[in-house]
């Protein structure tokens, strides 16, 4: 029985020697990839911050009252002078035309006690009155010159605050903010409408306490418009301020925009850059986010990003980040410029696992070459430590 047993195993391993083998056949899965610009920059440190005009003011009336009417709507451009919103100036011109009365009444008075005086005087003369008499005529002159000047005094006040019911420009400008509509009751000095001034743009940024020193020592800058891809406009701190922020501790920095043009506009979001003093020329690379992943080996996790090699397959490539961005992430080193780039589905690829690379364009706002972000990136051991938002800073003056 046992030899039966034991042919019969024999048979079937040969049989199974003899059978055909089925091929593997590797599964090839399409892979979306960019490829990698390098451009030269100067190494610099960079700072996100907000457009905004160099003089913004909120105009408000000087004497409360009814808002009757307002001419502007926001985005108006304005010229000196012109009337901006009226206010009900019923109660202004009563109180004016009670202040005039007032002045002819003591006018009157006035012209009075220097008659009286001067009939006093020829009494006086004559000794027909006693200097006592004749006293109290002068100090009544005087009472009379000083209601007198009270009133011209008041009805100019009460003239101004029944002008004040109008309220005009300043200057130059456009109305970026509404704060006020017809029928509502305002206090004095409530703001109506803000008018940012013509002629200059800042750009400002919050810069940490420790970085200060760099930039009174090179105040020259380079900034990028987030909206307009491609060019850079110079600029230089004008001003530094004396406290930090209760809330971010950190220092508000104005970079003056000497060549502003009509392309800018208040409110833009732009990046401001600041070279560090002898920095060499460097490589910046500008990938999406997705295209980042990280290294899982003994020596720890690293940033890296999976590269398509001429045959198909994928290899891991570890690189170095400058900073990030809301672009994608600047990388300072690892990559020399030309390589395809994964940027989705890192996470599930392996070594050496083949792929048919499905290249993307890159956006005008991603390509290094033409983008002003590649431009301004970072050349510093923390980079992303002198990296620092803008935040929310709506009156800037």
């Amino acid at each position: 029985m046992k030899n039966i047993v034991l042919l019969l195993a024999i048979a079937v391993t040969v049989l199974s020697a003899c059978a055909p083998k089925k091929e593997v056949v590797e599964t090839v899965r399409p892979a979306r990839v960019v490829r990698a610009v390098a451009a030269d920059t100067q190494g610099m440190s960079a700072y996100a911050g907000e457009v905004r005009a160099r003089y913004e003011t909120d105009l408000a009336f000087r004497v409360p009252g009814k808002l009757l009417s307002r001419q502007v709507e926001l985005g108006a451009r304005v010229k000196k002078g012109q009337v901006l919103a009226r206010l009900d100036p019923q109660d202004a011109n009563l109180n004016a035309a009670a202040s005039r009365a007032t002045l002819a009444s003591a006018d009157s008075d006035l012209e009075f006690a220097r008659a009286e005086l001067k009939r006093y005087q020829e009494l006086r003369d004559k000794n027909f009155v006693s200097q006592g008499v004749y006293d109290q005529k002068d100090n009544a002159l005087k009472a009379a010159q000083a209601r007198r000047d009270a009133a011209v005094a008041q009805s100019s006040v009460a003239g101004n605050q029944a002008g004040y019911t109008t309220l005009t420009a300043d200057a130059d400008g456009i109305v970026t903010a509404i704060n006020a509509d017809p029928g509502l009751v305002v206090a004095a000095g409530q703001p109506i409408v803000r008018v940012a001034r013509l002629g200059g743009m800042d750009a400002i940024i919050n810069v940490a306490e420790n970085h200060l020193a760099g930039l009174r020592a090179n105040p020259s800058a380079r900034i990028a418009l987030w909206a307009l891809p491609g060019k850079v406009y110079n600029g230089r701190v004008r001003e530094i301020a004396a406290a930090a922020d209760a809330a971010t501790r950190t220092y508000a920095v104005k970079v003056t925009i000497t060549d502003a043009d009509d392309a800018l506009r208040w409110g833009m979001s732009a990046q401001v850059g600041f070279a560090a003093p002898g920095a060499a020329s460097v490589k910046a690379i500008l990938l999406p986010m997705t295209a980042l992943t990280q290294t899982d080996d003994k020596s720890g996790a690293r940033p890296a990003v999976w590269l398509v090699g001429s045959d198909g397959r994928v290899m891991q490539k570890v690189v170095e980040v400058a900073r990030y961005t809301e672009q994608g992430v600047v990388l300072k080193d690892g990559l020399a410029g030309g390589e395809l780039v994964v940027v989705a589905g890192v996470h599930k690829l392996a070594a050496g696992q083949m792929v048919k690379p499905v290249e993307e364009p890159q956006p005008a706002s991603a390509s290094a070459p033409s983008t002003a972000i590649a431009d301004l990136a970072a050349k510093a051991p923390d980079a992303t430590a002198q990296t620092s938002s803008a935040g929310p800073r709506r009156a800037a003056n």
